[in-house]
Parts: structure tokens; C-alpha cells; sequence
């Protein structure tokens, strides 16, 4: 079944034995009615304790080492810490991936990423487009280091022009720093079985907490697991926007649970060609990923 404002999106990814067409909360208000309730509660407890399964492994996987910090921690510390009715913004690459795997939303957050699952750059413009739109909620960027460099430095300009209008200054952008365009050198692993082409792949390292700071803004630098919390707590109590600069492994894999084995064999050849393969065999171990 699917519900959808636009006809043209029924049935296009799959095909649906009922489509509905309208906005989606007029459409259940009308359709709640007409449904009967079931006794058996089988199917609703398989669920839910498969999401209990799947929340204690995401922070068993959150947890452990990486070279310097975990990127699953960065999310792991600030799902406790959401602070009601915020939004959030997640932009494409691994940091969808983390966004999805590791908050655990509440009811009155919004959440956007990008429309296609694809676009990069969208988290900050959302965020400050949510800032307009919502001054008194707190607005959290996440967002890899290729879109940031990409369009959210310029970004920061336009954060710096308008925050003192908002009646919240607070948005928090937070950058996985881990010089590369991580997404795609997974993709390039799992999907095509070829190594890491450092060419396309290798990004500049820049201090973007400083630039944040030469804005007028906030800046702060994560580097070590230990900090990660405490960095968070700062800049959700900052009197100003924020940039928190993390230090990423970026050997850390974004693949489902329990990936393929055409996937695993193509990550193994494309790994016997990688200078640093033992560091991702280290990670993917960790992950409980055997190549």
C-alpha cells in the first residue's frame, strides 16, 4: 500500500496492490476508520524486538576502537542529547547512513535528507532554510567532509550574516573529517570489487573549526573518543552557531549487518590492492565482517 500527494510516485519503485492519493495524514485520518485491529500481536512483537536487536548492535558497533574516533559514536552521544522538537538535517555519503543507523527519533523532531538519496551538499542550506522557517528550534547539519567542501564553507557565510535574527541561535554543524569521499570508496569496494582510487577519492584537510571561528562562530576540534560527548554538550549550550570538527576513521565501513557474499568477495579483491587493506580488515572485523 502506498500513499502519495504525487500519482506519478505510486507504484514506481515497486508495485502496490493499493494506491492512495493524497496527503498523507488527510488519507489515514479517512482510511483509520475503516480498519479492524488485530488480536494477534505475533507480527508487531517479532518487530519490535528485532528494532531492540538491531539498536544494542548499532551500539555495540558505535563503541568500538577506530583511528582516531568512530564516526558511529559521533551519532551514538547525540541521540540521547536531541533536544525535543529540533530538526535535523543529514547530508549524503556515510553520514546517511550513521544519521539512519544510530539517533533514534522522537516525536515533534523533523528530518530531512536529500530528496534523491544522492545529492550532496543539501544538509546545510536545509538547516537554514529550517532556521527561517523554525528560529526558536535547534537545527543539526551533518554532513561529510566532500559536501562541506563542496558548498557548506560557503555556507557558513550565510549562517554568519543571519544567526543573530534567530530567536535560537543555535545550529550545529557537524563535519566527519576523514579526507575522503568515503560513500564512494565503499561503493567502489563492494560494489565493482576495485580498490580505493586515492585521484578521485582524496580530499584536503581543512581546520574548519578555525574558519568557523574567523566567522564569528564557534568552533571545536574532536579528535579523541573521550571528547565526543563532552563536544556535544558544549555546543548545544553554545549562545551562538557551531562547528564541531571531528576527526573521522573513515576505514570504518557503512554496510548493512550482514552484507553479501558476492559483496564480501569483491571488497576481498578489491582489498589485495589497497596499501593500507589491513587497517579495513581491521574495522570490518570489528564490525563483525570477515574478508
Amino acid at each position: 500500500m502506498q500513499i502519495d500527494i504525487n500519482p506519478g510516485m505510486l507504484s514506481l519503485r515497486y508495485p502496490m496492490e493499493v494506491e492512495l492519493v493524497g496527503d498523507s495524514a488527510e488519507t489515514l485520518r479517512a482510511l483509520l476508520p475503516l480498519l479492524e485491529p488485530k488480536d494477534d500481536r505475533t507480527w508487531r512483537q517479532e518487530i519490535e524486538a528485532s528494532v531492540r536487536d538491531w539498536r544494542e548492535e548499532a551500539t555495540r558497533r558505535a563503541l568500538q576502537p577506530a583511528d582516531p574516533v568512530n564516526p558511529q559514536l559521533l551519532f551514538h552521544e547525540l541521540s540521547p542529547r536531541l533536544p525535543d522538537d529540533c530538526v535535523l538535517t543529514a547530508d549524503s555519503g556515510t553520514a546517511t547512513v550513521w544519521f539512519a543507523r544510530d539517533l533514534v527519533m522522537r516525536a515533534g523532531m523533523l528530518a530531512s535528507v536529500s530528496g534523491t538519496l544522492a545529492t550532496m551538499g543539501c544538509a546545510i542550506p536545509y538547516a537554514i532554510a529550517a532556521k527561517f522557517a523554525f528560529p526558536e528550534r535547534v537545527a543539526l547539519a551533518l554532513v561529510g567532509d566532500g559536501a562541506m567542501q563542496m558548498s557548506g564553507l560557503t555556507e557558513l557565510v550565510t549562517i554568519a550574516k543571519y544567526w543573530r535574527e534567530w530567536s535560537d541561535p543555535r545550529l550545529i554543524v557537524l563535519v566527519l573529517n576523514n579526507r575522503d569521499l568515503a560513500y564512494v570508496t565503499w561503493e567502489q569496494r563492494a560494489m565493482a570489487g576495485e580498490p580505493r582510487f586515492a585521484p578521485s577519492q582524496d580530499l584536503p584537510d581543512v581546520p574548519y573549526a578555525r574558519y568557523a571561528e574567523l566567522l564569528g562562530l564557534a568552533g571545536i576540534v574532536v579528535d579523541r573518543p573521550e571528547d565526543v560527548g563532552p563536544a556535544w554538550d558544549r555546543a548545544l549550550t553554545s549562545d551562538r552557531p557551531v562547528v564541531i570538527d571531528a576527526i573521522v576513521d573513515a576505514n570504518v565501513p557503512p554496510l548493512p549487518p550482514h552484507p553479501r557474499q558476492d559483496v564480501l568477495e569483491k571488497m576481498a579483491r578489491a582489498l589485495t590492492e589497497e596499501p593500507d587493506a589491513d587497517a579495513v580488515r581491521r574495522q570490518l572485523a570489528r564490525e563483525g565482517v570477515s574478508v
